[in-house]
This record gives structure tokens, C-alpha cells and sequence, in this order.
């Protein structure tokens, strides 16, 4: 298929749901770059908190959309999925692109048209996080008949797109595991900052974030803090080392902790773009103690020449390069059980390690939006039986 072929291709985009903004949602984004006529099919669409999808030219909903109460409780609607995601008509498309970690990739689509899944992760409450979701016995014994069909559901779901990509090598091991499927790597697009700057503090800040003001003093974690974030661990790592800390972002963990005092443990709710840049560029160390499917802060930071001090398993083993302390392009130091003794040993290890930030640049551009959007095409350009 070559670049005029690809151009007359009739194209749409299905996400699971539009409701906040994420890693998710950015690759979202560099797929409208790389295809702006492309309309996007959702569950619920959420207009207050999900401004950024203004740029698709048409964004169809589901009957959820009618309930405003789905817009943002979606995790009661899940048993209603399959229905969602299977009343959508795709017959007027030759390409539909779907971006998933739930329910998205089992639309229904004609032998003529192509599906090609972006595969966020398998359907991480019914089979990576099942014990997480339902820790509680007697949810697990209410929830047993609906989780049951859901998962064969999934799996027949898994089955529908012609090729599955994954995110990270971590997503692929789990798409094989719990589909038995073969999948291809293409890492998501990463918005690479470069910027070497210091924190502007003003006077009235001085007091509540005054060792800001030291440029590499304090370490720093960024997100969207639920349970498996694991930000307690952080906390009581830190709280007992008495070492500077900076915990910016949002979420049930980040207000569980926020309130509670400690000399040296700062919080920072959703920071700004420019906020943010400059708390990755000044800080120590960037710490990402959670299994993530990819892990796309870890890559924010390196691209500003920071390392990252990550737990070894998922994304991680991706985008951290660790090894003997005076290896070449070494990027991080990674620490093997999420334990405060693990994470103390990992930082102590950092404090013996020196980093070049050439090599911690150079590792982030491999997972630029260039990159992203070259493979992606290649990619589609390669199957050329894809039906005019």
C-alpha cells in the first residue's frame, strides 16, 4: 500500500470511553494528527473533562450517552460493554483503528473492512488486576456470574481485530497469557520536553516550597495516584529516610495522603504543562514504583535528562536501561520487590551511580511521536490486503 492508497482510505477511531485525559488519550491525539478526518466512536463522552477531543471532526456516543450519570461512573456500566462497543455500524469504513483497554476492540466489523487493535492493555480488572478490583470475598462472590461472562466475552472480543498491536513488551507477554494471541510491538508516543531550567518561586511560595528552590535536591513522582500507583510505599519510604520529596497529580491515593504532614513530603495537585516540565527538569530522581503497562512519565522525565529509579517489572524493563554503575547509557536503577527495604537499597544505590544526560535523552527519542507515527504507518502500509 503506498502513501496515496493510504490517503483514500475511509478511517475511523474507537476508544473505550472520553471522560479524562491520559496517556491513553495522547495516543488518541497523534492518531487524529496522522488521520484529522477520522471520526471517533466512545461509550460516553464527557465535554467538561474531556475538552482536549474537540479536534475530531465527529465523535459518535452509545445509549449510555443519554445517562450523564455513565459519563463519569463508567465502572458500574461495565457488564453493558459488550452491547455498546457490538451496536456501533462500521460498514461505510475500510479502516477502523481501536484504542483499548476494555471493551473497544470487540466491535463487529464486515470481512471488507480492516480492524486494527492498539492494545492498551487486556481488560486489566477481569485479568491483570482481577484480585486488586475484587479484593473484598463476598464482591468476588456477587460479581462471580457477570465477571464470568465477561471474560469469555473478552476473549471472544480479543478475536475480532485482524492484527492486535501492543504497547510494551509487557502487553504483549499479557496478550499472549490471557488470549492466547500473537501481537506486535509499537511503543506509544511520548510529548519529549527540553528544557533545563530552574523553579521560579515566588515570594509567597517560599515558605511551603522552599528546598524547590534547590535545583537535583528532592526526588519526584508524577500521576494519577490509585492503589497499584503504590504512592504509600513511596510515602513510608520516605517519611523514614527524611529525604526531600515532591508528589504531584491527582487521584484516591494522592488525596488520601495530601492532608497528612511532612516536613519533607510536598504535594502539588495537577500541576500545570510548564509546572510540570519544571518539576521533572529540576528534580534528583524520578521514582515509578508501580507495574505499568508502559510507563510514559518515566520517558517525560528521561527526556529532560532525568533518572528513573522504577520497580523491575512491566513498562519499565522497556524504557529503564539499568546495569553496572559505570555502564554506558544507563538510564535508571531499577529495584525488584516492592518493599521500603528494596526501594531504600535502589536509592542508596543512586546516590553512587553517576548519570549522563546525553544517554537519558538519547533513550527517550526512541519513543518520540515521530517514531510512533512512522512504525504506525509502515505498519499499516504493510497489509496489502487491506480492501478498497
Amino acid at each position: 500500500m503506498n502513501e496515496i492508497e493510504l490517503k483514500k482510505l475511509k478511517i475511523a477511531i474507537v476508544y473505550d470511553r472520553v471522560n479524562k485525559f491520559g496517556g491513553a488519550e495522547r495516543v488518541l491525539l497523534t492518531l487524529h494528527e496522522m488521520f484529522p478526518d477520522a471520526p471517533l466512536y466512545t461509550s460516553v463522552y464527557d465535554n467538561e473533562n474531556a475538552k482536549w477531543a474537540n479536534v475530531f471532526p465527529k465523535i459518535y456516543t452509545s445509549f449510555l450517552q443519554k445517562f450523564k450519570f455513565a459519563r463519569t461512573r463508567h465502572q458500574f456500566f461495565g457488564w453493558l460493554m459488550p452491547l455498546v462497543f457490538e451496536s456501533f455500524d462500521f460498514k461505510d469504513y475500510d479502516l477502523v483503528i481501536s484504542v483499548t483497554s476494555e471493551a473497544a476492540k470487540g466491535i463487529i466489523t464486515l470481512p471488507k473492512t480492516f480492524h486494527l487493535c492498539y492494545m492498551l492493555t487486556p481488560t486489566r480488572y477481569l485479568w491483570s488486576g482481577y484480585d486488586e478490583y475484587f479484593k473484598k470475598p463476598f464482591l468476588k462472590f456477587l460479581s462471580w456470574p457477570v465477571v464470568n461472562y465477561l471474560k469469555w466475552w473478552d476473549k471472544v472480543a480479543a478475536n475480532r481485530p485482524d492484527k492486535i498491536i501492543a504497547i510494551s513488551t509487557e502487553v504483549q507477554n499479557r496478550i499472549k497469557k490471557y488470549y492466547d494471541l500473537d501481537s506486535e510491538i509499537i511503543f506509544p508516543p511520548v510529548s519529549l520536553h527540553h528544557k533545563n531550567s530552574f523553579l521560579r518561586v515566588s515570594a509567597e511560595q517560599k515558605t511551603s516550597r522552599s528546598f524547590l528552590l534547590d535545583a537535583r535536591n528532592y526526588y519526584y513522582i508524577h500521576g494519577r495516584f490509585e492503589p497499584y500507583k503504590r504512592l504509600d510505599l513511596v510515602i513510608e519510604t520516605f517519611k523514614d529516610l527524611d529525604l526531600p520529596l515532591i508528589v504531584s497529580g491527582s487521584g484516591s491515593e494522592f488525596e488520601k495522603f495530601r492532608n497528612l504532614k511532612y516536613d519533607n513530603i510536598k504535594f502539588i495537585y495537577k500541576p500545570t504543562d510548564d509546572e510540570l516540565i519544571e518539576l521533572y527538569s529540576n528534580s534528583k530522581a524520578f521514582l515509578m514504583p508501580q507495574i505499568e503497562d508502559f510507563g510514559i512519565t518515566s520517558v517525560e522525565a528521561q527526556s529532560l535528562g532525568v533518572p528513573v529509579i522504577a520497580f523491575s517489572k512491566g513498562g519499565s524493563l522497556d524504557t529503564v536501561v539499568d546495569g553496572l554503575p559505570a555502564q554506558a547509557g544507563k538510564t535508571g536503577i531499577l529495584f525488584n520487590e516492592q518493599t521500603k527495604e528494596s526501594l531504600t537499597n535502589a536509592i542508596q544505590k543512586f546516590d553512587r551511580t553517576k548519570f549522563d544526560s546525553r544517554y537519558l535523552i538519547t533513550n527517550a527519542k526512541r519513543f518520540s511521536q515521530s517514531i510512533f507515527k512512522e512504525n504506525f504507518i509502515n505498519f499499516i502500509k504493510n497489509y496489502k490486503y487491506l480492501k478498497k
